[in-house]
């Protein structure tokens, strides 16, 4: 339901938590870059362990504990954030019940609660407004009214009741209406509504707005018994009118406390009422707000006179019209215009329009045409294009239109200067797209490009201690690169599966290697098709783009995970890996294979596979790489099988001669480091922590210490952290005090302490040898 709220007409509308915000543009923007709310926060952490906190009735529903009490504004919005959340459920909104809520704004849109829960968590509560737009069916509206006026507090005191898309029981009157005097505000949309239903709800004493779109009136004329009390009314797309524009009009014109009126309807269904209105004088004296979107033959001429004539408006929707385009609209001081001639029309639209489809996806085309070339980055506009597709999941135009927009605006670098928290809806909505339309490749190509393009998959919004917010996060991500995932082994379009594996490169880095142990038959499909695409472009001599992020997707994908090196290792990814070796020579490729060997190198049971006199030979021969990153890569292979006598005495291989070729390469890496390019980053220490202790064998110790020392030096905070976590430290003090350290080891960790010490100078109680 659109609602135009002049300050006169009525009390606030009850809208979702995130709905109230789009409405405010730049505050939106404001709000989604700062941090939750601390009450947002308690109430999801309330509402996530709702199950541990209540005790259970005997009838299977929950109760909070007796000395529990909620301020009704709190109240308030814990229901409205379990309602958001989709857990108001029978079983869960039994805590409304008894005197501990108290509630007066009650949100339950889209709820799958019964008659009997409704009536025995709400209608004892002295209510003033109601929102149970699309509720379940097992709440009709018949029940709801009943419900309402089982109280006589609310029968006299409910002002705001939107009832929009709710159910109708067959043969059902919804004759309880006219019980609620205190009525002011009533919504029907999309509603099994009757001429004389509205007979009898025109009769309420307050009634002061009315929208009844989409119903089955046919005639309007008992409005008339509001019209010296009714300010708005609403009746889009008013199928089944039988009365002529005559007759319409002449209604229309005993309505002369109307301040809005929407007569707008869908372009394909030809209606000239808005064509006749504007040719009125005596129409409408207060109008504020007019909305005539999708009628024919509207002028710009017609439009700006009606306007002029009527200098207190305030708005006027002209999208899916012929009007729009004159610069009276863009001058006229204080008059909003919902169209698709500019982006400000258009960002209009999108707020008017957010719950009526056949102008969503309207707006939606316009604002791909406006922002195809888009260099400017736009919070506000993305909000809006967010909430289309939340409120309209399943209509695949707008999910279509608004994927693509979505793309517009947040590709080529535009997506850094968008707020974390919008960005994470609009991935979110994204994946929804992807699983609710999976036939439809274009869909699909506009969502993965824009997932390839958004830092959401890198950056992380929340603070650590917010425990709630990161276990949701988290789980996102874990869902998403599940299904990403299975999207890779599809095989339907090549470019598609190159945005998938892009994707699967960064969310791979995301997961926790417990995640990444929990996908599973995911894991093990993505694998093999990996290496399938490997084999492919190397049997094809193909260096391109899609093998540089197959190989990333297989590096992050076994980092930390023994499962998934497994997985590597049992479909012949080290013979395909030694291919990819001898045919390639560039040390972008050369680093992403050596980084993967590094990872299954670290994995004991493994890492024996690993010592082949073909492995060894190239991996040597890549230790003296001029390539930084290449030689430090094949030496922490080295370093890793070498660790280890046991592999080496059953081979004809020289395990001291490979000891001294790394001894010699790293005396050369100190004056080198700053040549590191590449991001080295490391999830933990833990692997290189029996390479600390191997005081037998120094050549090792260098290298597990120069790592170390490099990301410690690089990014201090972060690593300097970890040393004391994962309690890395004393193994550095016992190489510094050991007898029989190598004195460049020695030097090593006492660079590695000294940083320690400058980072956290200030803290008195680390142990520090």
């Amino acid at each position: 339901m659109v609602h135009f709220l002049h300050p006169d007409v009525s009390p606030r509308t009850i809208v979702p938590p995130d709905a109230q915000k789009d409405a405010l543009g730049c505050c939106v923007v404001q709000e989604e870059a700062s941090p939750y709310s601390l009450v947002n926060i308690c109430l999801n952490v309330l509402i996530t362990n709702l199950e541990k906190l209540c005790s259970e009735r005997s009838d299977g529903t929950l109760c909070f504990p007796k000395y529990w009490s909620f301020p009704q504004e709190l109240a308030d919005q814990f229901l409205g954030m379990m309602t958001w959340q989709g857990k108001l459920t029978d079983r869960t909104a039994s805590i409304f019940r008894g005197n501990q809520m108290k509630l007066k704004l009650v949100n339950i849109q889209k709820a799958k609660i019964s008659t009997s829960a409704f009536i025995k968590a709400f209608c004892h509560h002295k209510l003033i407004e109601l929102d149970a737009t699309a509720v379940d069916t097992d709440l009709p509206i018949s029940d709801i009214l009943r419900g309402l006026c089982s109280n006589s507090w609310i029968q006299q005191n409910l002002q705001c009741l939107l009832l929009d898309s709710t159910s109708i029981r067959q043969d059902s009157k919804l004759m309880f209406f006219g019980q609620l005097t205190g009525l002011r505000v009533l919504s029907v949309f999309n509603v099994c509504f009757h001429s004389e239903d509205l007979a009898n709800v025109s009769q309420l004493p307050k009634l002061e707005s009315l929208d009844i779109s989409n119903t089955l009136v046919t005639d309007i004329s008992s409005l008339l018994t509001c019209k010296d009390r009714l300010k708005s009314l609403t009746m889009h797309y008013l199928k089944c009118l039988t009365m002529t524009k005559p007759q319409i009009l002449s209604v229309i014109r005993e309505l002369k406390c109307l301040l809005h009126l929407d007569i707008s309807d869908h372009r394909q269904v030809e209606s000239d009422l808005a064509f006749h209105l504007l040719q009125q004088k005596d129409i409408l004296p207060n109008v504020v707000s007019l909305d005539i979107s999708g009628a024919s033959c509207i002028t710009d001429g017609a439009v700006e006179l009606f306007i002029r004539q009527r200098p207190a408006m305030r708005f006027v929707g002209l999208l899916a019209t012929d009007a729009g385009y004159s610069d009276f609209f863009t001058t006229k001081q204080g008059l909003r215009v919902a169209g698709g001639v500019s982006m400000n029309q258009i960002s209009e639209a999108l707020s008017q329009y957010r719950n009526r489809s056949c102008f969503m996806k309207e707006a939606l085309y316009r604002l791909f045409t406006e922002t195809f070339s888009m260099q400017v980055t736009m919070p506000a506009i993305l909000k809006l294009v967010a909430v289309g597709m939340r409120n309209h999941p399943l209509d695949l135009p707008v999910q279509f239109t608004a994927s693509a927009c979505a793309l517009n605006l947040t590709r080529q670098g535009l997506a850094r200067g968008m707020p974390v928290r919008l960005l994470s809806e609009v991935i979110c909505l994204l994946f929804k797209a992807l699983k609710n339309f999976p036939h439809c490749q274009q869909l699909q190509k506009n969502c993965l490009l824009s997932l390839t393009n958004s830092r959401i998959l890198v950056d992380v919004p929340f603070d650590s201690f917010i425990n709630l917010i990161v276990r949701k996060i988290l789980l996102f991500r874990f869902d998403a690169a599940k299904f990403v995932m299975r999207w890779i082994c599809k095989r339907e379009n090549p470019k598609m599966q190159t945005m998938a594996v892009s994707v699967t490169s960064i969310l791979a880095l995301q997961l926790s290697p417990e995640q990444t142990a929990q996908l599973k038959e995911e894991l093990f499909m993505a694998i093999k098709e990996l290496l399938a695409i490997v084999k492919q472009k190397t049997t094809e001599n193909l260096d391109d783009v899609t093998l540089l992020f197959t190989l990333k997707a297989l590096w992050n994908l076994t980092d930390e995970s023994p499962a998934a090196c497994k997985h590597f290792m049992e479909n012949q990814g080290l013979t395909i890996f030694i291919q990819v070796l001898e045919t390639f020579s560039g040390s972008a490729i050369q680093s992403r294979v050596l980084g993967l060997l590094n990872n299954v190198a670290e994995v004991r049971e493994l890492s024996s596979k690993l010592v082949t006199k073909d492995v060894v030979k190239h991996i040597c021969a890549l230790l003296r790489s001029e390539t930084i990153e290449v030689s430090y890569f094949a030496a922490g292979i080295i370093a890793h099988l070498t660790s280890d006598k046991q592999p080496w005495m059953s081979c004809d291989l020289q395990r001291s001669a490979v000891l001294q070729d790394l001894y010699a390469t790293i005396q050369n890496w100190p004056s080198s480091s700053c040549k590191m390019t590449a991001l080295v980053t490391y999830r933990s220490f833990k692997a290189f922590f029996p390479l600390l202790g191997n005081f037998s064998q120094p050549e090792v110790q260098l290298w597990a210490l120069w790592a170390m020392y490099h990301v410690c030096s690089k990014n201090p905070s972060k690593y300097c952290k970890m040393l004391v976590e994962e309690e890395g430290l004393q193994l550095l003090c016992d190489i510094q005090e050991h007898n029989e350290a190598d004195p460049q080891a020695q030097q090593f960790a006492a660079s590695i302490l000294d940083d320690f010490r400058m980072h956290f100078m200030n803290y008195q109680k680390l142990p520090l040898c």
